[in-house]
């Protein structure tokens, strides 16, 4: 083991992952500037929490406490993801020179790869039974500003191509008859507060008729990204009141509803497992 992971190692387990409660409290156990920082790209599971740090992937208890890494390798980890029985950790991992899928079990062991393309493979998420890892990839593009999604079964085999045409980020609802994607990538990541004509929208596919819906957004429009599904409701990152915070969209009323209000910083990388949402803002996690 190198030098900067001992360090991080050491960093991390001598100091608590920092969480909060989600429905709309803000301050919390983190007020006090305490907790460690640089935590990202949180993923939840009914038992555990997974985060990027440090370059690679970590696993906690929903407290904070028992951090232990999960990845190792020299290359870069991200954009994990829990199966739905909370028993694997999809994600995507930068080794031998590419961005391809893997699988890890939660309580640890060797990663599996799962693709092998050029073009990176982005992992979403998995299908609602966890026998599949969805993926964004532009492996199939005829343009670098478009990517599609794919399906890859946990055991390894040759990737699907879902029928929608382009699409960057993606979950499926609890019984997998809609998905929520984002069709375009995220310009407000170069221009903070974009409302140009790429600005992020998150459209809702039905499986079975390939009809699409969108999450309505403000006339002056807005950047909404990281598609969720908790129950029959979709939730989502949006700067629509100027900094990002969390909403949720109820597909049978249209209603949109703000859950955070975070003001010095945006909520980052969300994500939803087993009921909850989990979120970077400032450098910490939340749950």
């Amino acid at each position: 083991m190198n030098t900067r992971r001992c360090s991080a190692l050491a960093t991390l387990l001598g100091l608590l992952v920092s969480l909060q409660p989600i429905a709309g409290q803000d301050g919390g156990p983190y007020s006090n500037g305490e907790g460690t920082l640089m935590l990202a790209q949180p993923a939840v599971s009914a038992e555990r929490l997974a985060f990027a740090y440090a370059g690679d992937l970590w696993t906690a208890e929903l407290d904070g406490t028992g951090a232990k890494r999960l990845t190792s390798h020299i290359g870069t980890e991200f954009n994990p993801r829990f199966s739905p029985d909370g028993q694997w950790v999809a994600f995507s991992g930068e080794y031998d020179g590419n961005t391809d899928v893997f699988i890890v079990p939660a309580e640890g062991g060797v990663p599996e790869r799962l693709t092998w393309h050029p073009s990176a493979d982005i992992v979403q998420s998995f299908t609602t039974d966890g026998s599949e890892v969805l993926f964004a990839s532009g492996r199939n593009a005829y343009t670098g500003r478009h990517q599609q999604l794919f399906t890859v079964s946990r055991s390894g085999g040759h990737p699907e191509q879902l029928p929608i045409p382009h699409a960057f980020k993606a979950a499926y609802s609890p019984d997998g008859s809609k998905i929520a994607y984002t069709p375009l990538y995220e310009a407000f990541t170069q221009w903070k507060n974009y409302r140009g004509g790429t600005a992020t929208r998150i459209w809702i596919y039905d499986v079975a008729d390939h009809s699409v819906a969108e999450v309505p957004q403000p006339s002056t429009r807005s950047n909404d990204t990281d598609p969720m599904w908790v129950g029959d409701h979709v939730y989502f990152r949006s700067d629509r009141d100027g900094e990002f915070n969390l909403y949720s969209f109820d597909p049978s009323t249209e209603a949109v509803e703000k859950l955070t209000r975070h003001e010095d910083f945006p909520v980052l990388s969300a994500s939803a497992g087993n009921g909850q949402i989990a979120y970077e803002q400032a450098g910490r996690l939340h749950v």
